[in-house]
């Protein structure tokens, strides 16, 4: 009797641990998520954390694609982009996201700027290119889009990070980005070139990491905010792109193990997905994170209903 309480018992720890989805990445630590959609495939873009369980500040080496057809199954597709793929940057791969635009894939990066003629250093964003959603990519510009010296609006030289990008529906694309403030500026169709001037806005608690989307007829900016510490999700809505944006409230709360988190938002064969991050593996925690993803459910009015955490992650898409 007890060898047979004793082998339930463990087959019942091994369909626990299959049905346990979150983190869906577990071979290696990854952070800042960035889904996007194509031909019928969730591609997910990351940061990759390398620093050891001593380490008190990130290392992040180079940038990961990953992707699925059934939300149970990810592909790793390797790390076709690191900070070394760009002759201008040094220091480590931030928060980056890649979007589809005629038929090519236009991944825009946060690193740090070398000191040179051009720039006294800080954080830069830069924009690399490909004809594949999986690479390989290339530095598109040479250069970096955004360096330290174009905004001015806060004293710290990690501003320029944490890039999003939305196209809307008349084809005007935008570049979100920053910390502390959130910066936005007009593309041209290029993808390559500012179209206008820098504005800055402060959304109630922004820190960092936005996410812009569109969803009917109302504009969502979701954020890293930091009404309380550990940074939790916030979010705001509006009618305009160019606002003026509605606060509407905390969507996530702190995650397990980690001081930060990150949103990346889709809508993928009828469900709409949340993805972030936490340090919920053994030996993570705020410099070796790992990427989770729950469903995520709106209101009639539009509005996010809180994000419930989960280990168990989203049902496998038949």
């Amino acid at each position: 009797m007890k060898k047979i309480i004793t082998t339930s018992l463990i087959l019942s720890i091994a369909v626990l641990k299959l049905q346990a989805q979150n983190p869906i990445i577990s071979h290696i630590f990854t952070a800042d998520p960035a889904p996007i959609v194509h031909n019928d495939t969730l591609f997910l873009y990351t940061g990759h954390d390398v620093a050891t369980t001593e380490d008190t500040n990130y290392k992040m080496a180079n940038w990961h694609v990953f992707s699925t057809t059934d939300m149970a199954t990810w592909k790793d597709h390797g790390a076709p982009l690191s900070p070394a793929s760009f002759s201008w940057a040094t220091g480590d791969a931030y928060a980056a996201q890649c979007i589809e635009r005629n038929g090519k894939f236009y991944w825009f990066v946060s690193t740090f700027h070398k000191k040179d003629s051009v720039s006294g250093g800080g954080a830069a964003i830069g924009v690399a290119v490909s004809d594949s959603p999986t690479g390989p990519f290339k530095d598109l510009l040479g250069k970096a889009l955004i360096i330290n010296e174009m905004t001015k609006d806060n004293k710290h030289a990690w501003d320029d990070i944490d890039p999003t990008v939305f196209v809307d529906d008349d084809g005007q694309a935008y570049l979100f980005w920053g910390n502390g403030s959130c910066k936005v500026v007009k593309l041209k169709e290029n993808m390559m070139e500012l179209d206008g001037e820098i504005t800055a806005f402060k959304p109630k608690n922004f820190i960092e990491g936005p996410w812009v989307y569109k969803r009917h007829d109302l504009y969502y900016l979701v954020y890293a905010g930091a009404g309380t510490k550990p940074e939790m999700i916030e979010y705001c809505t509006a009618k305009n792109i160019n606002g003026p944006w509605e606060y509407r409230g905390i969507i996530q709360d702190n995650v397990p193990n980690s001081f930060t988190t990150h949103p990346g938002i889709i809508d993928y064969k009828g469900k709409s997905y949340f993805f972030y991050h936490n340090g919920s593996l053994p030996t993570g925690g705020s410099y070796r994170r790992s990427i989770c993803v729950d469903e995520m459910y709106y209101n009639p009015d539009g509005t996010i209903q809180k994000i419930v955490q989960t280990k168990e992650g989203v049902a496998p898409i038949k």
